[in-house]
């Protein structure tokens, strides 16, 4: 069994191997960049009770809706964190003191739980993220998580993948194109790994937003559409819009 708990955004709770991770989590507070409310604000309108007995934080990015700013100085800064290089610099000012700056193709090990930090989102004109490849070395069973909807052509040597977290919506800006990757990447993606389950992130949640960027932000497709896709190209996988603060108990084949 595994569970997975969404949080809204990209933040989730997985539950595997009896390792408790926490994921880009936003649990408190307002969702800003760099403070700069006027242009970007989200607000939870559920807000989650932070959950207790975490054995590892993991973060995919540097960026305030994956390295949340308020949220990880709430966190007990003894908890370990592996992070990309770019997130591990927000955690090691914020006063953590047991990081793991995961480089691409390399991996860590915590109790029966092996990460592999894989090339994720770029972000700017020479940095890349991280996606994760997260193993239960126990169970056998192993989920890939990337938040913008870029996927590495390397991760064809990781298939098959059991569950995938990753955005099925299409989000756009005029002139700049998409913002977040869905859809198309995700239908590929699918074709590629042959998960049983693909989770949408990134979009979903109950979340109010507003600022300029949202008065121009179009979302374009939709998790019941996406099932229809699969269904349409003979895939067995199962997508699912999780919600806010549902858990997710997956029993994997």
């Amino acid at each position: 069994m595994m569970n997975l708990t969404y949080f809204d955004s990209n933040s989730w709770l997985i539950e595997i191997d009896r390792l408790r991770i926490l994921l880009d989590p936003w649990l408190v507070g307002k969702l800003t960049f760099g403070n700069q409310a006027w242009l970007f604000e989200g607000s939870k309108n559920n807000p989650q009770p932070i959950p207790q007995n975490i054995d590892l934080i993991l973060l995919s990015q540097g960026l305030e809706d994956h390295a949340h700013p308020p949220t990880l100085k709430e966190l007990d800064k003894s908890i370990p964190v592996v992070a990309s290089p770019n997130a591990a610099k927000v955690v090691k000012e914020l006063g953590y003191t047991n990081i793991t700056a995961l480089e691409h193709q390399k991996t860590y090990q915590l109790g029966q739980v092996e990460i592999q930090a894989v090339p994720g989102s770029p972000v700017g004109p020479t940095l890349v993220e991280n996606g994760y490849i997260i193993k239960g070395l126990e169970s056998g069973k192993n989920i890939y998580y990337e938040p913008h909807g870029y996927h590495s052509d390397s991760l064809k040597e990781a298939a098959p993948i059991d569950v995938i977290i990753t955005p099925i919506i299409n989000l756009k800006l005029p002139l700049l194109g998409a913002v977040i990757k869905g859809q198309e990447t995700a239908l590929q993606l699918c074709k590629q790994l042959n998960p049983q389950v693909i989770l949408a992130t990134a979009a979903g949640g109950d979340i109010d937003f507003k600022g300029v960027i949202t008065l121009v932000l179009k979302a374009d497709g939709s998790v019941a559409e996406f099932n229809r896709l699969l269904e349409q190209n003979h895939l067995s996988t199962k997508a699912i819009d999780p919600q806010s603060g549902e858990i997710i108990e997956l029993s994997l084949v």
